[in-house]
């Protein structure tokens, strides 16, 4: 297992129990994030690696961003796709971001099938809207299998 898949599996575990269960990242994971990454890429590559990691985390951060202003997306969010950006360097970016959006889509999918049965079986109107979705569970999935898919 290298350094990257470990970071992004701590990361991912922790960012997406706090998200499910609290509603929120705390600022530590996407920190420790960003952090390892820009460490483990330094040391694997060196000052290549160093900035890699760095654009991976301004770019992640700075995609991220336009949906935290459109109001789509929490900030916790938005700082730990900096943090997986900074795991993943600016190579793997795109596809981890892609992936994200593809999960994220499942993800809700399910949330509103399962908010729709949930309002059916207690008598509710079943178009009832779902507020929020937790998204770090996409982001971790769509980071993992950016790592994955590495060629």
């Amino acid at each position: 297992m290298t350094p990257q898949v470990a970071i992004a599996l701590v990361t991912g575990i922790a960012a997406s129990a706090e998200d499910l269960w609290h509603r929120q990242i705390s600022n530590w994971i996407p920190a420790a994030a960003l952090a390892a990454g820009l460490c483990a890429m330094s040391v694997d590559r060196g000052w290549r690696g160093a900035l890699s990691s760095v654009l991976g985390a301004a770019g992640g951060f700075l995609v991220f961003l336009v949906f935290y202003w459109l109001g789509g997306m929490g900030g916790g969010d938005v700082k730990l796709m900096a943090g997986f950006g900074a795991v993943l360097g600016v190579e793997r970016l795109l596809e981890a971001a892609l992936w994200t959006a593809g999960c994220g889509g499942v993800i809700a999918a399910v949330c509103v099938a399962v908010s729709t049965v949930r309002n059916l079986w207690a008598n509710r109107p079943a178009n009832a809207p779902v507020k929020a979705i937790p998204y770090a569970p996409a982001i971790a999935i769509g980071s993992w299998l950016a790592l994955v898919t590495k060629a």
